[in-house]
């Protein structure tokens, strides 16, 4: 494996040893899977990648980090720009990086507001402009190009002929947004702390844990407290509790809708679950999940579906799980972001750095191509 420079200069400590947390699915199942770690970009032992957004037409990977956000060239891997509040960016911590079809880079950042990139111009939105909060978390784009934008106080629907932010709080089951979809008849889907949202332009539905979100706490794992009910001081993702993980089926990290218009919902301690229109199905770590809490998801163009969880990567091809841990070439074991460059690779954000996996025939054919 071969490990390249750090992407943000002066920021290449190894991330501290952590104990193997997932153990390798293929050798469990005896069945061949092509994918493995090609490559690990280091940012800092404290740096999270939290953010990774393929900007289509351009080879281009957009890195959101705790100390920036990094243009990386696809075509040989390189590091294009590193982009901090000198060079216009909001604030340096971003959580959230989305291309809109105008090729505009939307960054959402923690504590800091959103900006807007595009041909070395930037725009940066605060409250004062109608942002709903400076804590942005999320973003989604409809057909007719409006942006819908997560935050910490309710979700923005953006008007990009006019430039005017609409604000929804009390429609939504919980304000605090983690995660937007949109589906093919341009619903709206929201992922808060307390169930999922759905807004279909004129009417709003909810969904909790009642409702069949969320896998059953099967271990008996203490309650979260974190709720979003006290201050922003208490929201420092701490997902453990006198040395447990903790559960809150409710609390939603991120929304994807597939292909098939099903939403996933990547949930606090219960696991991830899908929504087919009338029920919820839940995915656990006893059917082969790598982790109870689900940090990011992404779809490939196969259909097999990739998940981040707090114990490693998880790939679902619709019948079996494949996992990978450290032991299989991840820089850490909470993977909270995920890029799907190509049928053949797939780029993973953790604390410390973004690994890349490619599926072994085609970095044979790479090889003999050089």
């Amino acid at each position: 494996m071969l490990i390249t420079a750090a992407l943000l200069a002066g920021c290449s400590d190894t991330p501290p040893p952590e104990a193997p947390a997932v153990a390798s699915a293929a050798a469990a199942l005896e069945i061949d899977d092509p994918w493995q770690v090609i490559d690990a970009f280091e940012v800092g032992r404290d740096v999270y990648v939290r953010a990774l957004a393929l900007e289509p037409g351009a080879d281009r990977l957009w890195v959101g980090t705790s100390l920036g956000v990094n243009e990386v060239d696809l075509t040989d891997q390189s590091l294009r720009n590193t982009f901090t509040r000198a060079d216009g960016l909001a604030n340096e911590y971003v959580f959230s990086i989305f291309v809109d079809s105008g090729g505009y880079t939307w960054m959402g950042t923690n504590g800091g507001g959103a900006s807007r990139y595009k041909d070395e111009q930037w725009q940066v939105f605060f409250p004062m402009h109608g942002l709903a909060d400076y804590w942005v978390y999320s973003f989604a784009q409809q057909d007719d190009g409006t942006v819908w934008i997560g935050t910490w106080a309710g979700a923005n629907e953006w008007d990009p002929d006019s430039g005017e932010f609409k604000t929804y709080y009390d429609e939504l089951v919980n304000e605090w947004v983690y995660g937007i979809g949109v589906d093919s008849k341009q619903r709206v889907w929201f992922g808060t702390e307390g169930g999922v949202s759905m807004f279909d332009g004129e009417n709003w539905q909810a969904w909790t844990h009642r409702d069949g979100l969320g896998a059953a706490n099967q271990d008996n794992l203490p309650i979260s407290l974190n709720t979003g009910l006290g201050t922003r001081s208490r929201h420092d993702l701490n997902v453990m509790a006198d040395g447990q993980p903790t559960y809150n089926p409710d609390y939603v990290f991120c929304i994807h809708v597939d292909k098939q218009d099903g939403v996933w919902a990547g949930t606090w301690g219960g696991g991830v679950s899908r929504f087919d229109g009338e029920q919820w199905r839940n995915y656990s770590v006893d059917d082969g999940l790598a982790g109870a809490l689900v940090y990011s998801i992404a779809e490939a163009d196969n259909g097999d579906m990739w998940f981040g969880t707090n114990k490693g990567l998880s790939r679902f091809d619709g019948e079996h799980w494949f996992n990978y841990g450290r032991e299989d070439g991840l820089l850490s074991e909470h993977v909270y972001s995920i890029a799907l460059i190509s049928p053949d690779e797939v780029w993973v954000g953790t604390r410390g750095g973004v690994t890349r996996f490619g599926r072994a025939v085609a970095q044979q054919e790479a090889g003999k191509a050089e």
